[in-house]
């Protein structure tokens, strides 16, 4: 490599995982050899990168914070000449960086990272998953070239792909009326990510959710549905994509929400990230045309 030295290498795996022995085995490398580097750009920039906590391990300085971000765009820059070398001899490789919700991993990027892969097998592709804040944070914070998410998208770059919204689903069948969110809140069921959907869509709305029941998975909601434990809330590409034979009714106030890719600057994505998101938009194209 021709820009990336060592120890800006081994202070980025440190950095992100807060573990020299994580990082060592990333690197494939000994953790006193880890250790060397750190010391040595530590030396080089004369500041100290980390500090220890007895309970939460390595933490990052403030400068430490600053330089990880600068030593992201560099390795993020590097990646871009090695693309476009790549390029110019008729030939795509180098990495991508997405983060995801597991939903829109499991309808969507499943399709497409198979496609991908076909095309260009040269490609590394990273994945991180998590909820709609992870993901923007993951994409502020240099962490990976874009994110494929919902609304809010915040200060970020986007484009929409297709919409999406927030169901109640039931066991028994019910009078075909909107379920209201603001009343019997401790009888509903969601899942994190549809728990953090509905507080931002909702925030200038009567809607108090802090009796409600959360789980991680959108599985385990069905399940306890099912099981006649309460009222489920999901959002119709997770029910869609979830076999079950719940009863499903509007709720209010209506939550609806856009799914869409994000970045700092769309128009300044590496060619392999570029890509990716164009074959992105033809699934989602298809994804909407089976709706209709």
């Amino acid at each position: 490599m021709i820009m990336m030295n060592h120890n800006l290498r081994v202070f980025i795996q440190v950095a992100e995982r807060g573990s020299f022995t994580e990082a060592a085995g990333e690197l494939y490398i000994s953790q006193p050899a880890v250790s060397r580097a750190i010391r040595a750009l530590e030396d080089e920039l004369k500041v100290k990168l980390f500090f220890r906590d007895k309970r939460s391990g390595l933490i990052l300085t403030d400068a430490g914070q600053k330089i990880l971000l600068l030593a992201r765009q560099m390795a993020d820059t590097e990646n871009r000449i090695y693309q476009a070398a790549f390029r110019e001899n008729n030939f795509l490789g180098g990495r991508v960086r997405v983060a995801s919700m597991p939903i829109l991993t499991s309808v969507i990027l499943s399709k497409v990272f198979f496609r991908f892969r076909q095309k260009y097998p040269c490609v590394t592709l990273d994945l991180i998953e998590g909820s709609a804040s992870e993901i923007r944070r993951a994409v502020e914070e240099h962490k990976v070239d874009f994110g494929f998410t919902s609304s809010p998208f915040g200060k970020l770059d986007f484009e929409v792909m297709f919409a999406d919204r927030m169901l109640a689903v039931t066991r028994e069948q019910q009078e075909d009326v909107p379920v209201d969110l603001s009343i019997n809140t401790e009888n509903y069921i969601l899942c994190h990510a549809g728990y953090e959907t509905v507080v931002e869509a909702s925030s200038d709305q009567n809607v108090r959710l802090e009796h409600c029941f959360t789980v991680q998975q959108a599985e385990t909601v069905i399940n306890l549905v099912k099981e006649g434990n309460g009222i489920g809330i999901l959002s119709e590409l997770v029910l869609n994509a979830t076999p079950n034979t719940l009863y499903r009714y509007a709720i209010t106030p209506p939550v609806q929400m856009d799914i869409g890719i994000i970045a700092n600057d769309l128009s300044d994505l590496t060619p392999v990230a570029y890509t990716l998101t164009q074959m992105v938009r033809d699934v989602c194209l298809e994804y909407e045309s089976s709706r209709k």
